[in-house]
């Protein structure tokens, strides 16, 4: 069975600098596509930032600049640097693997069970 598990949340004053980071495990043998998404009260989720295998990535814009996505292909983690952070990044930050080789069968969409920013002063 696939797990995500995030860590690097926290409350972190308007300019300040928050590390997430992403664990997949379960047999995996390979991930195409890692990222994140987060979910402000009140709010749809929304894309933050992903990567694929082949390292193309994918920003909102409202980060780009700001969030640095990367990938250790050889743990199956992903992590997001986040740099700048303003009020309106407050939100619930959920990781997200997107078709995932395990040596039993492909999965898709798995999601981590979210971990809190908070930008405030």
């Amino acid at each position: 069975q696939v797990q995500l598990v995030e860590s690097g949340g926290g409350l972190v004053q308007p300019g300040g600098s928050l590390r997430l980071s992403c664990a997949a495990s379960g047999s995996i043998v390979s991930i195409y596509k890692m990222g994140w998404y987060r979910q402000a009260p009140g709010k749809q989720r929304e894309l933050v930032a992903s990567m694929t295998s082949s390292r193309s990535t994918n920003y909102a814009d409202s980060v780009k600049g700001r969030f640095i996505i990367s990938r250790d292909y050889a743990k199956n983690t992903v992590h997001l640097q986040m740099n700048s952070l303003k009020p309106e990044d407050t939100a619930v930050y959920y990781c997200n693997a997107d078709r995932i080789a395990t040596q039993f069968s492909m999965e898709y969409e798995h999601w981590g069970q979210g971990t809190q920013v908070t930008v405030s002063s």
